[in-house]
């Protein structure tokens, strides 16, 4: 399963060919994918992202399958979350973020391509593995617990895609520390707060791990 197409996800699949040599092996991917992307940062020429091929990759002998909705892989111990729901109003997506279409390059900051891996761990919970986390981590979190209804969340991993104002737009407004969220969903909330606004009802079940993403906090200036 890949994430979503941007390279920095995908150049890892020619390794991966050179090991396996041509196999049948399935590929699950969104429909836009294929998309072609570029980043526009303010006060610089727009940076395209190499685009992914589908006849390299059907050639090479994958099995390309796309689909935007839940599927399964591993007989059915992992759920893929395929396009996730957008129901927060502070993820914001990518606003530096373009693709082409219809002839023209137009914004695209929602990346709908991108998806997660969901499992449940046998007397722990649900672990929600991320590829960069475009579709918001918050976003990310509460639909595979839709789609499961987990009793709780153990662990979320991967990207958070906190990456600063010019990629993430943050509401004004400080972030307190994440101070110790050991037992309890609170961990939720950091991210809540460093959108500037409060945390939206009771905290997600489980607990988001906000000691695993503070060099990620730090990195935007919040801690």
């Amino acid at each position: 399963m890949l994430s979503h197409g941007h390279s920095d996800h995908t150049t890892g699949l020619d390794g991966l060919i050179r090991a396996l040599g041509r196999t049948s092996l399935p590929v699950l991917i969104h429909p836009e994918f294929w998309s072609r992307r570029r980043i526009t940062l303010p006060g610089r020429d727009p940076v395209e992202l190499a685009t992914t091929s589908r006849r390299a990759l059907e050639g090479a002998g994958f099995v390309v399958v796309e689909d935007r909705q839940p599927s399964f892989l591993f007989e059915g111990a992992v759920l893929v979350t395929g396009e996730v729901d957008r129901t927060t109003e502070f993820e914001r997506g990518l606003a530096t973020h373009q693709a082409w279409r219809q002839g023209r390059w137009r914004p695209d900051r929602l990346i709908l391509d991108d998806q997660a891996l969901v499992l449940s761990v046998k007397d722990k919970g649900l672990v929600v593995l991320t590829g960069c986390g475009h579709a918001g981590v918050v976003n990310t979190v509460g639909y595979a617990c839709r789609l499961t209804q987990p009793e709780r969340v153990y662990a979320v991993i991967g990207g958070f895609h906190l990456s600063g104002p010019h990629f993430e737009p943050q509401h004004p407004g400080g972030l307190r520390r994440p101070g110790r969220h050991r037992a309890t969903g609170a961990g939720a909330r950091p991210l809540h707060r460093l959108a500037g606004r409060p945390y939206p009802g009771r905290a997600l079940p489980g607990r988001l791990y906000p000691d695993q993403c503070r060099h990620q906090l730090r990195a935007v200036g919040a801690l």
